[in-house]
């Protein structure tokens, strides 16, 4: 039952008649946990409280840092050095008293992950980090849990829902794990504060739309958002049903620096970077950042093999799914991008 506050609190959300009292009440039966508390954890969880979720669990091990001010909106100079998980349980637990908030300020490895994913009945992904990222998933897999993916680049960022209703899994679009450094962190490349705000939001949204069974759900599509010219651009996600999805290693037909410099002449090179990435470096070729690919694929030739390019190899297998319907010839991507020279 939602009490006499409970109603004129959220009377703006339950007067939708897509959620209702019925969806409040859902909303309030939630537990939700939130993995990182950081740069797209700080608005999951300020919506998600302010909304009514009735538990929220919060796992981050880091503590809060002068450089994560400008973006991580939830904490202030008074937190710096002090845990995420338990200033952000803190925070949340001030705007919405009326929920319960677990703070985990430990870091998530193989040994606890399962015991603490199987008391939530959503797992929200924030991390930084790409081993947790795979843990997170699998377990999710093993558990049977939805899982909210999101992720942020400079101007761009990503959303998918993954294992929902036995959609495809993180797996079917990353199947391998990165190498050590071959894949830059914001703190490298450098993120504008906006940006964790949006996907953020973006990320609570598709929460709150499960948990009230409402829309249309961003599972076996990817929601690619940049934020330099306010292009929206959705993609399917490909998934081979023939096989295992953490055997699906062999779905991208990728090639090799060195096969690319031994026939250079008989490939059309597309980097999919930005612009400012491309003018700084790039191994010839045209440049149609990702975001523009579809408006843009008819600069592309159709007489020969395409290879798609970019920084560590990921965004490219993006471009490759999103044209393989548009081209007979072969695709490629260029294994391990620019960062494998």
């Amino acid at each position: 039952m939602l009490t006499k506050e409970e109603l004129i609190k959220y009377q703006r959300q339950i007067i939708l008649p897509e959620i209702g009292v019925n969806g409040q009440l859902s909303l309030k039966n939630a537990k939700i946990l939130m993995v990182g508390a950081g740069g797209l954890g700080c608005p999951v969880l300020q919506y998600l409280a302010a909304a009514g979720v009735g538990e929220i669990g919060i796992i981050d091990h880091d503590v809060v840092k002068v450089s994560n001010l400008h973006r991580q909106v939830l904490f202030t100079p008074a937190d710096i050095g002090l845990n995420k998980a338990i200033i952000a349980s803190t925070k949340i637990k001030a705007l919405n008293p009326s929920i319960k908030v677990e703070s985990f300020p430990l870091r998530l490895v193989a040994n606890n992950c399962k015991n603490i994913l199987k008391n939530y009945d959503l797992v929200i992904d924030g991390s930084d980090n790409f081993e947790t990222k795979y843990l997170v998933n699998d377990a999710c897999l093993n558990l049977n849990k939805t899982l909210i993916f999101g992720a942020i680049h400079q101007f761009e960022g990503r959303v998918s829902v993954f294992n929902y209703q036995n959609g495809p899994n993180y797996r079917d679009v990353y199947p391998e794990v990165p190498k050590n450094n071959e894949i830059q962190n914001c703190a490298e490349i450098g993120v504008i504060n906006t940006l964790p705000a949006i996907i953020g939001a973006i990320m609570a949204n598709e929460a709150i739309k499960i948990i009230c069974q409402m829309g249309e759900i961003l599972s076996g599509e990817m929601l690619l958002f940049n934020v330099l010219d306010y292009q929206f651009n959705i993609f399917k996600i490909s998934v081979a049903k023939d096989l295992k999805p953490k055997l699906v290693d062999k779905l991208i037909n990728e090639i090799s620096l060195q096969e690319l410099n031994l026939k250079k002449e008989d490939y059309f090179l597309v980097d999919v970077r930005e612009e400012f990435e491309f003018e700084e470096f790039n191994l010839g070729g045209i440049n149609i950042p990702l975001h523009n690919l579809l408006t843009e694929k008819n600069k592309i030739s159709r007489e020969k093999d395409i290879i798609f390019c970019c920084q560590n190899g990921q965004k490219s297998k993006i471009a490759l799914e999103i044209l393989k319907p548009f081209f007979k010839q072969k695709l490629f991507s260029l294994k391990n991008g620019l960062n494998g020279m």
